[in-house]
């Protein structure tokens, strides 16, 4: 592997033996983490625990009989800067779920538009002693800043063009769940990928597990140095697709572009946006994702996104099983976990 990339997955990769671990010692904790605010920083064996018990949830899910307890008597705020529909509903019914009181704050009426600073949020919140906070932001690093100001358990929802962590947990579980693996499998990374949180999460949580990550994106939408870093990266769909398992679109982040990224969005989808032309590159079984929300004809067909090689929906469903994964792991380290 070349030694840049290394070096952006030693945080990722380099702990999983760091202490020595062995079969034959006393079991750590399921994640022994206090917080989730990157996927940077947790080893394989840190995804491979929350994937397993992310399994066990989505079986859960799917009773009739679907509230456990494991978070009873807890209280989870669900603190969100930015809109979100799929990330805070799925958040809140993974909370409800494992029996916790949940919030939702609603910042667009809150103290944070009357000028209150996010310290100050974070000291307010922190006296109201709640034992997970859940934070989508949208200046990178926010969430790395709230999680030292408070005594409970933060989780990454979104912070700008950084990471999006459950976005690739529950990423990596739709297509462990189908294709029986991880490691070994091509997946190539699409779209705007230069304002993409997902991106970001997905690139460094499918390598440390062993897949091969390409990108592809328009020049000026690939991260300068992504190259360098051991990705390949391509401008063309057609070899980007070439063998790909896993065709992963991204939305084309407007609202995070200053000035004008591509020249039209007929002109985009023509050269960029999956049809089935395009998907006819990669493998004749390679399956289709995106993160949501889809801007049908823009980055993605609709033939395409309700065909059979979609598994556009089923990415929802493990969206709540690994969130409710991620708040009961968390939930382990609190007093009385």
């Amino acid at each position: 592997m070349h030694r840049a990339k290394r070096s952006l997955l030693a945080a990722s990769t380099g702990s999983a033996y760091s202490d020595g671990f062995k079969m034959t010692d006393t079991p750590r904790s399921v994640f022994p983490h206090r917080h989730l605010l990157g996927i940077e920083g947790l080893s394989p064996l840190d995804i491979q625990a929350l994937l397993d018990l992310a399994d066990q949830k989505v079986e859960v899910s799917r009773q009739i009989e679907k509230r456990k307890s494991s978070l009873h008597g807890r209280t989870q705020i669900n603190l969100f800067f930015e809109p979100s529909t799929r990330t805070q509903s799925s958040f809140e019914i993974a909370g409800k779920r494992l029996g916790a009181d949940v919030m939702n704050m609603a910042v667009a009426s809150s103290s944070v538009k009357k000028g209150e600073t996010l310290i100050d949020t974070a000291a307010t919140l922190n006296a109201m002693r709640p034992d997970i906070i859940v934070v989508r932001h949208h200046a990178a690093g926010a969430v790395h800043l709230l999680a030292r100001k408070v005594d409970c358990a933060v989780v990454n929802a979104g912070d700008g063009a950084h990471e999006h962590p459950t976005q690739a947990l529950l990423d990596a579980l739709t297509i462990r769940r189908n294709k029986g693996r991880i490691e070994g499998l091509v997946v190539a990374i699409c779209g705007d990928i230069l304002h993409s949180r997902v991106a970001r999460s997905n690139m460094i949580l499918l390598a440390a597990m062993g897949a091969q990550v390409r990108l592809v994106a328009p020049t000026n939408l690939l991260p300068p140095g992504f190259a360098r870093l051991g990705f390949p990266t391509f401008t063309n769909m057609r070899q980007g697709l070439e063998g790909a398992d896993i065709v992963m679109m991204l939305r084309l982040q407007r609202e995070r572009m200053n000035g004008s990224f591509v020249p039209s969005v007929k002109e985009y989808f023509r050269f960029y946006g999956l049809d089935q032309e395009k998907l006819s590159y990669a493998k004749p079984d390679a399956l289709v994702m995106h993160p949501g929300p889809m801007n049908r004809g823009v980055e993605i067909s609709s033939d395409v996104a309700d065909g059979a090689q979609s598994l556009i929906r089923e990415q929802v469903e493990m969206g709540v099983a690994v969130r409710m994964a991620v708040l009961e792991a968390l939930a382990s380290h609190l007093p009385n976990g």
